[in-house]
């Protein structure tokens, strides 16, 4: 057999590689302040826990809303502005984080953050999903996908130590920093075009290219929503869970949770390229689900890293697999729409979980608060569940009729 038949094709190009450390530092500065920030609001300002969490559902809806725009503007061409500006009111709002001297001001500078976010979130993804082989779409939006996870994981531990050691202003400047260091890499992506940046819609194309919202993005955008609505639980209230736990270190959780994401991507992505999303989404939900409830009879710091290798395991399957789902769903020109479903639905779920886990939090503990968040990702088994039955009978005729016809060929 001549090995030229078929050859593999490249996944670590220079463009992809350099996608990946653009997305770990844009997430790394999301994500070193989504932690801190409650924390410090509440020290600072004396915020109320309705403020606290505005804090984290303010950014999600007004990223969610940019990245209605954001879609759009990548269907005609327009990735080049969208990420620079989006890039520059990112670095402005965290500039802004410095000046805060009140509760009113800091959210308002969390809303331009998730503008500017919105915008650049999206870009990121389209440009990886243009630049990943078709075939090896699954394993490549599962390492990509790892610069996203992984800043969720180490992000919230470097912002945590950093805003008990050395104080807020440190802490922003840092962030200001890597802020910074995305602008010379965004550069020398949108210099590669046609690679990095897809081309605007021709009239012959568009023709072929499926208008308006598409009904296949639905589904997963629902699993990601159930799914993430943990998540926001982890985000807004692991230290102050901590704190009720007597757990010293609670930041650990998120490096351990890191640690595990980075153990099961290479063979998630592989897996899901070969059985696809239906051999990774009931055990990653499973894993998640142990992980929460290991977590809420933590009483020590081993057994805090043992939920946190659990819930990180189940979340570095589940979280590319449903990206590259949706991406897998929608017409090469619809990928902008795909990674804004995923990216919103994501946010959509951390906003909703800061504000109705921290209410059960209120009225019970932050212990029950985490057990109760697993009834989500029961919910999500559940769907997921319906969903495979519908479609397998529904599909079931097709595939005897398929068999018997080959068998009488």
């Amino acid at each position: 057999m001549n090995p030229n038949n078929n050859p593999k094709q490249p996944l670590w190009t220079k463009e992809f590689i350099t996608l990946m450390v653009s997305n770990l530092f844009l997430f790394l500065t999301l994500q070193m302040m989504l932690t801190t920030l409650p924390a410090y609001a509440q020290d600072a300002f004396t915020a109320s826990p309705l403020q606290v969490s505005l804090i984290t559902s303010l950014f999600a809806f007004s990223a969610i809303l940019s990245r209605f725009v954001s879609s759009k503007a990548l269907e005609k061409g327009k990735l080049r502005l969208l990420l620079y500006v989006g890039l520059v009111i990112s670095l402005a709002a965290t500039l802004g984080y410095y000046w805060a001297t009140g509760i009113v001001f800091l959210l308002m500078m969390r809303i331009l953050f998730g503008i500017g976010f919105g915008m650049t979130s999206t870009s990121f993804p389209t440009m990886a999903s243009n630049v990943i082989p078709p075939k090896r779409m699954g394993e490549g939006m599962g390492y990509f996908g790892l610069s996203t996870t992984l800043a969720m994981s180490i992000g919230p531990m470097i912002g945590l130590t950093m805003l008990q050691d050395g104080g807020f202003t440190p802490l922003v400047m840092l962030t200001v920093l890597i802020n910074i260091l995305i602008f010379p890499l965004a550069f020398i992506l949108l210099s590669k075009k046609p690679k990095a940046e897809a081309s605007p819609v021709s009239k012959a194309q568009a023709d072929d290219m499926p208008t308006g919202f598409n009904r296949k993005l639905i589904l997963p955008s629902v699993l990601n929503f159930l799914m993430s609505i943990t998540y926001g639980g982890m985000l807004s209230f692991m230290a102050l869970y901590g704190h009720e736990a007597h757990l010293s270190n609670p930041q650990y959780f998120f490096l351990f949770n890191a640690l595990a994401i980075i153990l099961v991507r290479p063979f998630s992505g592989k897996i899901y390229d070969r059985y696809g999303h239906k051999a990774l989404m009931v055990p990653a939900a499973i894993l998640m689900i142990a992980g929460l409830l290991l977590l809420t009879f933590a009483t020590s710091t081993g057994s805090l890293l043992l939920s946190a290798l659990c819930y990180g395991l189940g979340y570095g399957a589940m979280q590319p697999s449903i990206q590259t789902w949706m991406i897998q769903e929608v017409h090469p020109k619809q990928r902008g729409m795909a990674n804004g479903m995923f990216f919103n639905s994501l946010d959509f779920g951390v906003a909703v979980g800061s504000i109705v886990l921290g209410s059960i939090a209120k009225a019970t503990s932050y212990g029950m608060m985490y057990r109760f968040s697993a009834i989500s990702l029961v919910l999500l088994i559940v769907i997921y569940g319906i969903m495979k039955l519908v479609r397998g009978t529904a599909a079931a005729p097709p595939a005897l009729n398929e068999s018997n016809q080959s068998a009488a060929g």
